[in-house]
Parts: structure tokens; C-alpha cells; sequence
């Protein structure tokens, strides 16, 4: 049986008020950056989506919107294995749109670092990433956050689409984990 988050949080990092504040100013910051132009919004799933939903009703320019799954995880792997996987791909040409990635957070940067590689062979006009969270701590290579929510120490995070041993996404806030109480499931 899944267990009420409340066991495992340490702390509330970024409250609701907080996001919704700042993806307000994210939406008018994009709008203006964007104004004219063939915005096509590329959310990665699943982490973005709820980052996504808020944040496109906030921009007030004409966009479209797409989805990516990739992964660079192993089952169950806190650690990345270094290998990137598409698990689903871009169903529209991106052939001279002004793409903006959406990301739940950004921690080494690998993953990104790869999608943006792809895409950019694929002859957009433009990539440019907007982040709910940036590790900066982190960071091992460098990929080019436009716009960024909020920048975070090197915490286990979860809530507000990111998840905890894939619950909680639902949360509209991101909350630190209590290392000291949480475990990992076994298998």
C-alpha cells in the first residue's frame, strides 16, 4: 500500500502560491519573447505536464504543443545509465517553428543535453528550454535554460508532476523527502 507523503516530507520547498506565481511570470516573459513568431511547446513527459498546463495558459501568443518521453533511466534506477532512450517521439515536422522544451527539472543536464542534439537536427528555427527546477549543483553539461522557474540545491524533490517512486506527482507543491524515512521498494 502506497503511504500518505506526509511520512516522507522533509520540508515544503516551493509552495503553490509560489509556482503559480512564477509561471505567470514565465507565461508573460514567453509571451513577449514569442510574440510573431511559430512557437510549437515540446513537454517531456511525464514530469512536465502538470508545469506544462499551468504555465501554456499563461502564454498569449498562438502555440501548439507536442509531447516527448524520453529516459535515460534503468527500471527503478535513481541513477542515470547514460544511455537516452526516445520512448515516444514528435508526431509534427518542427521544420522552421521556434521550439520551447518543457521540463519538469534539470539535474545533469544529459538527458536534455541529448533531446536538444536531436531536435536540432531536425531544422527548427530555434530550441530553447524552460525549466520548472534547475540542480545547478549538478550540472554536468551544459544546455541553454531560457527561462527558469526556480533553481534548487541537490534535494530529493517530488510533487507538482514530479514524482516519488511514480505517486505524488499530483501535489501542487514540491516538497523535499526526509531521507531519513524514506525506502526505496525492494524489486
Amino acid at each position: 500500500m502506497v503511504q500518505d507523503y506526509r511520512e516522507y516530507l522533509a520540508k515544503i520547498l516551493v509552495s503553490e502560491e509560489q509556482i503559480q506565481q512564477r509561471v505567470k511570470e514565465l507565461g508573460q516573459q514567453i509571451s513577449r519573447d514569442y510574440a510573431g513568431k511559430n512557437l510549437l511547446v515540446v513537454c517531456i513527459l511525464r514530469g512536465g505536464v502538470m508545469f506544462l498546463t499551468d504555465l501554456i495558459r499563461q502564454i498569449e501568443v498562438p502555440l501548439a504543443i507536442e509531447f516527448m518521453a524520453v529516459s535515460s533511466y534503468g527500471s527503478g534506477a535513481r541513477q542515470s545509465d547514460g544511455e537516452v532512450r526516445i520512448t515516444l517521439d514528435l508526431r509534427i515536422s518542427i521544420t522552421g517553428k521556434d521550439v520551447l522544451i518543457v521540463e519538469d527539472i534539470i539535474d545533469s543536464g544529459n538527458t536534455l543535453s541529448s533531446v536538444i542534439e536531436i531536435l536540432q537536427t531536425r531544422n527548427p528555427n530555434s530550441v530553447y528550454v524552460c525549466t520548472l527546477l534547475d540542480k545547478f549543483e549538478r550540472r554536468e553539461v551544459d544546455v541553454p535554460i531560457r527561462y527558469c522557474g526556480f533553481q534548487i540545491n541537490n534535494e530529493f524533490v517530488f510533487g507538482y508532476g514530479l514524482d516519488m517512486d511514480e505517486y505524488y506527482r499530483n501535489l501542487p507543491f514540491v516538497g523535499v523527502v526526509d531521507l531519513d524515512k524514506y525506502e526505496p521498494p525492494q524489486g
